[in-house]
């Protein structure tokens, strides 16, 4: 349990981050993951009923689709940050600048996206896929995936600054709307029921980019009419402000590569997989539906462990970041380890839910129970990892990142490529990445100068 932290600031109202004002923040972030993990594990399940083929193309194209994603992922968390110091110094009339010239920011560079994918997918696809048959799919998918670049690029601007002013609550409907559209969607789409044609893969992509657009509406509705955000002028717009955006830039240039960076990694790990058959990368597919559900709750406290982060630096009192940190990280043991007992014990159940092949589900068991215990070194690496961005020293956190994933990309390249070994232990990657990356946060937060940095 977490002990009541007051935040004393002279001549401002106090800043109270008790237990249930940090669940309060973060339980919609939670739910904000699970849906949208929701949504991927639906897709998966449909897929699985289609065909191995699919299953596996829609890892390939839905990876290829994240990593451009992270770009715009990324320069939202730098929105953020800067959003949640403003927070903290209760500065909420330079918020509403920030959030415009940022949304008009990230929709041009969602276009950019749009257009790059439009032209250079095929040739991206045919450099880097072996099987005709997973190539000709990813293409399929990515036809219809790629116009969710301009909605979600907008819902990722808007989840900055609901975390960044810490009022995430319209996270959790927006959540429940694109997983409701999206299940719906991909019943109709995916195997042609109430009339839909019979679209397959090219189906399920669709049915994502309508929930994300349905998404992207409601957001816009809840903070135009709501009164709480009417003191940020959020749509006071007025021009284009090279300062303000490079001011963001500053801080997200350096999230924004390394998301994409961290990302195509793992895309790269997909590739290797994808040469190792078809049934291997189905399994992956599987188990990497699996790995992003584990990774919920810790990365939804490694959110509020970054937006708190800077709120507390924002309002002067750095001696309370160490002590906050070190009780989620105990929040985090609590909440993943039953979690990973029961998922590694019982891997066939969850397999289950993906396919109806018992080949294919023998061959995701070991994948499932290696995915399970990484997801304890996952919780602990984001947790820490994300409070070093918090501290706003991005360039640090971008420098920890590119180190990590040298090592990384070296024990997969080896163990898939160089001395192939069963899928499970390529997966082992995992352990790699979170302890070299966990560890080498740690060592920055106990001694880095992250008190004297300013933003």
């Amino acid at each position: 349990m977490l002990k009541f932290i007051s935040l004393q600031v002279p001549s401002k109202k106090t800043i109270m981050l008790s237990a249930k004002n940090i669940f309060n923040i973060t339980y919609p972030v939670f739910l904000t993951l699970l849906v949208q993990n929701v949504i991927n594990v639906t897709d998966t399940a449909f897929l699985g009923r289609v065909s191995e083929v699919a299953l596996g193309a829609s890892a390939i194209g839905g990876v290829y689709f994240l990593a451009i994603f992270m770009i715009g992922f990324g320069f939202s968390q730098g929105s953020q940050i800067i959003i949640g110091r403003r927070n903290g110094e209760r500065d909420y009339a330079s918020i509403g600048p920030i959030f415009s010239n940022g949304m008009i920011f990230i929709l041009i560079l969602s276009v950019c996206f749009l257009l790059f994918s439009s032209v250079f997918n095929d040739r991206i696809m045919k450099c880097l896929v072996s099987s005709d048959q997973v190539y000709h799919a990813s293409l399929e998918y990515l036809y219809w995936r790629k116009w969710s670049f301009i909605f979600a690029f907008i819902n990722v601007m808007f989840r900055g600054l609901l975390v960044g002013v810490t009022k995430t609550g319209a996270l959790s409907v927006s959540a429940v709307i694109t997983a409701v559209v999206n299940i719906i969607l991909d019943y109709a789409m995916v195997f042609g029921n109430w009339g839909f044609p019979e679209m397959g893969i090219a189906g399920a992509a669709l049915a994502s980019v309508i929930a994300e657009a349905c998404s992207s509406v409601y957001l816009f509705i809840y903070t135009l009419l709501n009164r709480k955000f009417q003191k940020y002028k959020l749509y006071e717009w007025k021009r284009f402000d090279f300062k303000i955006i490079g001011h963001v830039l500053e801080i997200s240039i350096f999230i924004m590569f390394q998301f994409f960076i961290s990302i195509s990694t793992w895309f790269v790990f997909f590739i290797f997989i994808e040469r190792m058959g078809e049934r291997s990368l189905a399994a992956t597919n599987i188990g990497r539906s699996l790995y992003v559900m584990l990774m919920i709750p810790g990365s939804a406290l490694a959110t509020t462990v970054s937006t708190l982060v800077s709120n507390l630096i924002g309002a002067d009192r750095r001696e309370e970041v160490l002590p906050f940190i070190n009780k989620i990280l105990g929040v985090a043991l609590l909440l993943v380890t039953p979690v990973l007992l029961f998922t590694y014990f019982f891997p066939e159940l969850f397999a289950s839910i993906y396919t109806n092949s018992p080949d294919l589900i023998q061959a995701s068991v070991p994948v499932m129970k290696v995915v399970s215990i990484a997801m304890l070194f996952c919780a602990i690496g984001s947790i820490l990892f994300q409070a070093v961005s918090g501290t706003g020293n991005t360039k640090t956190a971008f420098a920890l990142e590119v180190g990590t994933l040298f090592f990384y990309l070296a024990f997969i390249y080896y163990t898939a490529i160089i001395n192939p070994q069963p899928v499970s232990v390529v997966w082992m990657s995992e352990f790699v990445y979170w302890s070299i990356l966990g560890v080498g946060s740690f060592i920055y937060l106990q001694k880095g100068k992250w008190q004297l940095k300013v933003i």
